[in-house]
């Protein structure tokens, strides 16, 4: 009797457990992604001033969620498939002067297929976003585990 207690008893967790609700992801804006200031900063290793990010609060509450946002693809290196997702196509994005630091994430791919995009294509995707305020060779945004969601 008392294994067949036990045995309904974990069948009924396994159950319960496959109708667990999913969760969606924020949808974020790259309004929402300004909500942060910079401050210059001396960085010795490199002998430069940069600019040291402090999120805000609506930016701190979306830390290590999922979130989706959707913006313009920009290679930085194709072999080794490193891409940024900026607010902006190339020609006015933050590496052309057009924009500031916050309106371009790093897009870290959670499957490794080699996938090569385009300049300037136009793609949502869905990860989690990682706040950096001191990794200097990495945006101060990241989409890790990113994969596309159109």
């Amino acid at each position: 009797m008392k294994s067949l207690k036990v045995a309904l008893f974990f069948l009924l967790i396994t159950s319960l457990s496959a109708f667990r609700p999913t969760v969606e992801p924020v949808k974020l804006t790259w309004e929402t992604l300004r909500d942060v200031t910079f401050k210059k900063k001396w960085y010795p290793e490199e002998s430069i001033y940069m600019l040291h990010p402090t999120f805000g609060p609506n930016v701190q509450k979306l830390k290590n969620q999922q979130v989706s946002i959707t913006g313009y693809i920009l290679p930085v290196d194709l072999d080794a498939n490193l891409y940024v997702l900026s607010a902006f196509p190339f020609s006015a994005c933050f590496f052309c002067g057009g924009a500031g630091p916050e309106s371009v994430m790093t897009l870290n791919f959670k499957k490794k297929d080699g996938r090569k995009f385009k300049t300037d294509e136009r793609l949502t995707f869905t990860g989690t976003l990682k706040l950096n305020a001191d990794d200097i060779y990495q945006m101060n945004y990241i989409l890790d585990s990113a994969e596309i969601t159109n």
